[in-house]
């Protein structure tokens, strides 16, 4: 009776094995500090912290689209060396911007020139989600897509030389595409996370509530509005 139970627990293994979701490459929930291995490009320490339960970073004057290149507190850490497959980074942000091309944004980065993001931004007026490519700061708008929800859920993923950026604006609907493209011509990739073009004098905290890095060798579709 026991090797009868044994033998259907494995089969019942062996036929979930291709569902079941993968431990994460990386994971920081950004609870207590920030996990090793974070760096900061132009750091403002007073710029910075953690507290909430999340990751607060103050949207500053600068810039990082196009060859001005002075933002301050970009976050960046390398990412794991994987073999074939997806690459998929997620993570929820909520700023409430006032200034034009004020953002936040998550991002596909190389260095201050070449990078791939998506993100919260302000545009003429208009709260939305942004989907860009920047090579040898040149840079190209994929997509802007109107939102009402000042918190959003976005997501890049990563497959050989194509990336794809998705946006959730409520955990009770699918993930929405906002556009792909090709990867800039770069080697030693990251994940960042970048907030730029805020106002000089109102201090805005843009909130980052987790990232997580998952390793998908299968594949597989984000989910079913994924074509």
């Amino acid at each position: 009776m026991n090797r009868v139970i044994i033998n259907m627990v494995l089969f019942g293994v062996l036929v979930a094995a291709p569902y079941l979701k993968a431990a994460p490459l990386f994971e920081d929930p950004f609870d207590r500090e920030l996990k090793e291995g974070w760096s900061w490009i132009r750091e403002d320490p007073k710029g910075w912290k953690v507290a909430d339960g999340v990751l607060q970073i103050r949207v500053q004057p600068g810039n990082m689209w196009g060859p001005a290149n002075d933002a301050k507190n970009v976050l960046v850490r390398p990412l794991p060396e994987v073999n074939g497959g997806e690459i998929v980074m997620t993570t929820r942000v909520e700023n409430h911007p006032t200034e034009q091309y004020e953002q936040v944004d998550l991002v596909w980065y190389y260095d201050d020139s070449h990078m791939v993001k998506i993100g919260q931004e302000q545009v003429d007026g208009q709260l939305s989600v942004v989907m860009g490519r920047e090579e040898s700061d040149r840079t190209r708008t994929i997509n802007i897509i109107p939102i009402e929800q000042n918190r959003v859920h976005l997501r890049l993923v990563k497959e050989g030389q194509a990336i794809e950026g998705f946006y959730q604006t409520s955990e009770t609907e699918g993930w929405k595409k906002a556009g792909e493209c090709d990867l800039p011509a770069k080697e030693e990739p990251h994940v960042s996370i970048q907030t730029y073009q805020g106002p000089k004098e109102t201090v805005h905290w843009a909130r980052i509530e987790s990232i997580r890095l998952e390793h998908d060798q299968q594949s597989r579709a984000v989910d079913s509005d994924k074509k």
